[in-house]
């Protein structure tokens, strides 16, 4: 309390004259957004100081101009909201407060600010957003369409692949339609979505740069759609729009010959569409999609999530043009009306549920070649990522390619598909077959796959003909757009590697849901999202996939209460029984409720608990009702931790420990939440629940004579010290349980998926960041330096990057390491009191054979840096703090005595206030600006 009121009296008492300029305007947390279905859409800005060098920059008001024109923004005409001077400090989640807005609306905003001094910033740039579809009746007259007739969708059904079947149909659907345009086209606007994915295109050309959409979901409950301005392709006279459908995870059917991991069906392939077109004149146009539409089979001859994507090059040209004959197609690929049918279910909705599109983020050429045939050639990409490949070919009609992805090679150099399949599954692949045109071109449509290798089959249209010839190839690494935020480097080359090794997962896993691995399954398991909660959003900006996938949780909760270890659930891993811990475990469906309070702390915004909240009381009530004298007895406990078996389960630690642990954690956050959110009676009845499952938790599982919980695995030590389930005079005793635990396996980690986090966070919580230091500085030991030294480019799924069942190469769920890279080793943390980094606390770890660390970390309200070097008797500590957040600054110092800050004592330094000294650190307050601390 005595810091929090000294760090508040500096940013009081001291404030320097330099101007404040808004900076990067997001609507929804989404730069220039298109499609906001929401009707008081949330605005946020950062800043950019005048002088570089100021110190201690605090906005006291702001001022929004909103218009509905930018020539009435330009005027200072505020006709859709002038929010007036606002006194406040806020730059973060400010509810739009005006005139209502209209679907399809483009709105125009500025804001400005003053600070204490009462100097008054100019206008920032202005920004822009547009409104999507607010309700289902905006989307009249459009309709959905499909090759299919039928009244409604059909119920889904869901199985595993060896207990179901999804009726078969055609595996492209592609749909087109022709209309004139006038003159002086001023705006045409877009809301399309067609399942399970789709391409749109306007006079033959794609709109848009995003790839496998709309984002995965429960079709039943949300269907998501996509905004696009298109008012640049549209053209005076005749236009066509055309789209193309494949299956995604909206229609996975059983196929012989090519791995299928599970089977689901949400219905026949179908689209709805609305274009909106606005003239200089003020006339308006509207093209829907009805029965007016032409659809076909497309050129896609298969199209599966699992299994791969076949396109024919021969299918005839110009389809997706304006002039196109349709009368003279073969009869396979003969056009008819669209039927207009009924949707699949869910809701359509636009960003309010949606993840940043996928995109092609960078392009990769191979690095090396082999050649192991006359028709066989295996292409190393060099890094094992989620994947579509670029193909440029030559060759005769019918001739075609086949590209086979894999994260291994075989001995013999064949490529090896083990850890890309489940259950000796069957092979994957992209295929073209060539028009015989001369130099053709392929990049897939909807399959995408995480692999390192591609081997090349190239076959002849003939026995006598001849072999296609592949001019070039690229893998075009593919995933979620979200925009990277951190970056971290130290001396110690191995961690570098470990960090590369970690985000490469992150990466391949990024998609519209964050996925287990990028081949064999591509599901939601939940446990990942909270466990890498940090280490994820220290590097990227996620909190709108975030909050799509607490939109897939809430569509997936059951009547009950129960939120299943999987969403979407389009697979149920073993039985449907609710005591079945593959469907119903703790650790997993408690993802509902932690994921939304790491938002909050590291964004600030609560809306995630104000939306979810019902629910997630519904979830821990659902706990409640299983539990045995307030113990959960069932759940996955610390999945693949390293016991005396090959991984799989928890082999240290009993389920019963880790499912109560995590429930105790529930009920806190709850208890916390329901504070947050002005319901007293609600937090007094979590946080006796809490209590109670504490008091049990301790009595079932703690053995004061040993100083062990349960079995004394690393994980029943450390989840206790990290989430209060232990009492204070026990606490020594039991990290010096964990610590003798790491040192007895020569430094090494035991922990899994659940429990590693908790290892790390008790470690350093206890300034002993120098035991994960040498836990993670070796090569020897099952870890991440061991997945290095066997040559992996990315995280694998075990901790020795074995293979054999279940081993994907391509797995983010133990890379917890990264939250410690930034947290601790670079120290960048958030002040819970003042959570989204509004108050930021720089707290760096000197340990090992580090000399230095250089990171940064784009928060919610703008770049916090943090450069630290250790040489001998001198340390330095270089931090950049943003305008309008305040920071505590922890400079390493063994002689308090002799620190500084660029160059002069602290009590001469401007905007830097002492605060205490503790052991290790010299700690001071400080408001935004540039320091270097200097000390002994």
């Amino acid at each position: 309390m005595v810091l929090a009121i000294l760090h508040m009296g500096i940013l009081v008492n001291e404030v320097f004259s330099a101007q404040l300029i808004p900076a990067r305007l997001r609507c929804e947390s989404r730069d220039e957004p298109l499609g906001i279905d929401v009707e008081k859409p949330r605005l946020s800005w950062n800043f950019h100081p005048a002088d570089p060098a100021a110190r201690g920059l605090r906005q006291a008001a702001y001022q929004i101009h909103v218009a509905s024109s930018a020539a009435n923004l330009d005027a200072d005409k505020a006709d859709l909201w002038n929010s007036g001077w606002v006194e406040s400090a806020d730059s973060i989640g400010i509810t739009y407060g005006g005139t209502e807005l209209t679907s399809g609306k483009t709105v125009h905003w500025k804001v400005r600010a003053r600070d204490a001094g009462g100097e008054t910033s100019a206008w920032s740039t202005p920004g822009t957003w547009t409104m999507g579809q607010l309700a289902s009746a905006d989307w009249e007259p459009a309709r959905w369409i499909s090759s299919i007739p039928e009244s409604a969708s059909p119920a889904a059904a869901v199985s595993t692949i060896a207990r179901g079947k999804a009726a078969k149909q055609p595996a492209s659907m592609i749909a087109r339609r022709e209309f004139n345009c006038a003159d002086r086209i001023v705006r045409a606007v877009v809301f399309v979505s067609g399942l399970g994915h789709y391409e749109l295109s306007i006079n033959g050309a794609k709109v848009g740069d995003e790839l496998l959409a709309p984002g995965w979901t429960n079709y039943r409950k949300t269907v998501l759609y996509e905004t696009f301005d298109v008012t640049r392709q549209l053209q005076s006279g005749a236009n066509a729009i055309a789209l193309i459908l494949g299956n995604g995870m909206y229609h996975i059917e059983p196929t012989r010959g090519r791995y299928v991991k599970f089977t689901n069906s949400f219905g026949p392939q179908k689209a709805i569409l609305k274009l909106q077109i606005e003239y200089a004149s003020g006339q308006k146009q509207t093209i829907v999609t009805d029965r007016n539409w032409l659809v076909s089979p497309g050129p896609i001859s298969y199209s599966n999530q699992f299994g791969g994507e076949d396109f024919d090059g021969r299918f005839p040209a110009g389809w997706d043009k304006p002039g196109f004959t349709t009368s003279n197609s073969a009869p396979q690929h003969a056009w008819t009306n669209a039927s207009e049918v009924g949707g699949p279910g869910g809701s359509l909705r636009g960003l309010s549920a949606a993840a940043p599109p996928i995109k092609a983020i960078e392009t990769r050429r191979p690095v090396s070649e082999k050649a192991l045939t006359k028709h066989i050639t295996v292409y190393d990409l060099g890094q094992n990522a989620s994947v579509m490949p670029r193909l440029s070919v030559r060759g005769q009609a019918g001739s075609y390619v086949r590209a086979i992805p894999s994260e291994l090679l075989g001995k013999d150099g064949y490529v090896d598909r083990a850890s890309s399949v489940q259950d000796a599954g069957g092979p994957a692949w992209w295929q073209y077959t060539l028009a015989g045109v001369g130099a053709e071109q392929y990049f897939p449509k909807f399959f995408y796959q995480g692999c390192r290798y591609l081997q090349v089959e190239r076959f002849a249209a003939t026995p006598d003909g001849e072999l296609p010839t592949v001019t070039s190839l690229e893998g075009v690494v593919v995933h979620s757009s979200a925009e990277p935020i951190g970056q971290f480097q130290c001396s110690n080359e191995l961690f570098n590697k470990i960090y590369a090794l970690v985000r490469w997962a992150q990466r391949s896993n990024m998609m519209s849901l964050m996925t287990d691995c990028p081949q064999r399954e591509k599901l939601g398991w939940l446990e990942e999202l909270h466990q890498n909660g940090p280490a994820l959003r220290y590097n990227y900006r996620l909190d709108n996939l975030f909050a799509k996938q607490m939109n897939d949780m809430a569509d997936s909760q059951l009547d009950n209460g129960l939120v299943p270890n999987i969403a979407p659930e389009y697979f149920i891993a073993s039985t449907e029984k609710l005591d079945d811990a593959f469907r119903n475990s703790p650790e997993w469906g408690s993802a509902f409720v932690i994921v939304p309070w790491q938002q909050y702390l590291m964004t600030g915004d609560t809306s995630l608990l104000e939306r979810h909240y019902p629910a997630m009381v519904r979830y821990v009530d659902f706990l409640a009702s299983t539990a045995k004298d307030d113990i959960l007895m069932r759940g996955l406990g610390d999945w693949y931790d390293l016991g005396p078996k090959p991984p799989w389960g928890s082999q240290l630690t009993p389920p019963p420990f880790t499912a109560t642990a995590i429930y105790h954690y529930d009920h806190s956050i709850l208890a916390q939440t329901a504070t947050l959110l002005g319901k007293p009676d609600d937090a007094a009845r979590f946080r006796e629940r809490a209590e109670r499952i504490r008091t049990a938790f301790i009595k079932r599982f703690y053995d004061p004579a040993t100083a062990r919980f349960a079995t004394g695995s690393q994980c029943t030590s450390a989840m206790p010290l990290v989430l209060g389930l232990i009492e204070p005079d026990q606490r020594d005793a039991v990290l010096k349980t964990l610590i003798d635990d790491i040192r007895a396996r020569g430094n090494a980690l035991s922990a899994g998926d659940v429990g590693y986090r908790y290892v790390l966070r008790a470690l350093s919580d206890a300034g002993r960041s120098d035991v994960v230091f040498e836990m993670n500085n070796q090569t020897e030991r099952p870890g991440y330096g061991m997945q290095i030294m066997k040559g992996a480019t990315s995280l694998t799924e075990k901790w020795d990057a074995s293979v054999g069942s279940f081993g994907s190469q391509n797995h983010f769920m133990l890379g917890q390491i990264n939250e410690w890279l930034f947290h601790d080793l670079a120290g960048i943390q958030t002040d819970e009191s003042m959570p989204g980094f509004e108050k930021i606390v720089i707290k760096p770890s000197i340990v090992g054979d580090i000399t230095w660390v250089k990171c940064s970390y784009d928060s919610p309200r703008g770049k916090i840096e943090v450069a630290w070097r250790s040489d001998g008797a001198k340390r330095t500590l270089d931090v950049t703090i943003p305008a309008n957040t305040s920071a505590t600054v922890y400079v390493p110092a063994t002689k308090p005595s002799t620190v500084t800050e660029s160059g002069a004592a602290p009590s001469e330094a401007k905007g830097v206030k002492h605060l205490q000294d503790v052991p290790g650190y010299s700690v001071f307050a400080v408001g935004s600006g540039v320091y270097q601390f200097a000390a002994e």
